[in-house]
């Protein structure tokens, strides 16, 4: 009989090949966690247990696990299964990233795709996206790494992970885009705020940024702004607590606009400062403020 470890904070790191698994490992080491790359699915309940015997007083871990066969994944899911059962405090973190993405991933570090075979590498990223399925939808969070470089990543992992306990305390994600660049996919909310009037028209605007006061000023007096500000906190005052009630902890909120320079990244920052006030741990980044994608 495994004894229970509530003590030990367990987050197990999976995903798709090439969508940053050791870099977030890495990130974790950082941390403070006690790190394990490529642990057999067998082993967790003896690694967790002698994390809790530890005479170093090991509470925080993360182990690095690859899955990319069906036998190896089924041995994994009952044993993963069998250690929520008993008490452990576990959490699956899955990491994904768009097929373009991994495809130049791949391309660039001259790598084959481990499922590929005889096959393109498009070809096994398809192939180890369907034998995860299973994998992902039991994940207690999904990262799309498409976007994100070494140190946007890196954030991520310290807002979701750096306090014990994290999974229990509702977090909030902003992230602004512009519609032109694609829009993200690791959204749960996506608003399209391109009925506003579009600051770019303006030329003495037009190489601000919402970052920026005068951008700011503009769009947030736009009576249609105002307005729609004040129906998405009704919004947001009657949906997160049922989304806490269904044991949800974190929401990723996409704003969009044209370029996603000027009324998106004002809005994220207006929906920081609201949260924020809320007493709500939020993060927020402008992916396209840049505009040189």
């Amino acid at each position: 009989m495994i004894r229970a470890a509530k003590e030990v904070r367990l987050v197990i790191i999976s995903g798709l090949s090439g969508s940053g698994k050791s870099c977030v490992i890495k990130c974790f080491e950082d941390l403070g966690f006690f790190c394990v790359d490529n642990l057999p699915p067998q082993l967790l309940p003896k690694f967790v247990d002698l994390c809790r015997q530890s005479r170093s007083g090991i509470s925080e871990a993360a182990i690095g696990i690859d899955i990319r066969e069906r036998t190896f994944l089924w041995d994994f899911l009952k044993v993963y299964d069998r250690l929520i059962e008993e008490g452990y405090q576990i959490e699956l973190l899955f990491l994904e990233a768009r097929d373009e993405v991994l495809q130049r991933r791949f391309s660039e570090t001259r790598r084959p795709h481990p499922l590929s075979k005889e096959g393109t590498i498009l070809e096994g990223i398809h192939s180890e996206q369907k034998t995860l399925e299973d994998l992902r939808k039991r994940a207690d969070r999904v990262i799309d790494t498409s976007d994100y470089n070494v140190h946007q990543l890196k954030e991520v992992i310290t807002h979701y992970f750096l306090e014990k306990g994290t999974r229990k305390q509702f977090s909030i994600s902003l992230t602004s885009f512009g519609y032109k660049f694609g829009a993200p996919y690791d959204l749960d909310l996506l608003f399209d705020v391109r009925f506003l009037k579009n600051p770019f028209f303006v030329a003495s605007l037009r190489p601000l940024t919402g970052n920026d006061p005068p951008v700011q000023k503009y769009v947030l007096e736009l009576p249609e702004a105002k307005q729609f500000l004040e129906k998405l906190y009704d919004f947001f005052e009657f949906l997160l607590p049922l989304y806490e009630k269904e044991g949800k902890s974190y929401l990723a909120i996409g704003i969009g606009c044209t370029g996603g320079r000027h009324r998106s990244v004002t809005l994220v920052n207006q929906l920081k400062r609201y949260f924020e006030g809320k007493g709500l741990r939020t993060h927020s980044r402008h992916r396209d403020v840049a505009g040189d994608r």
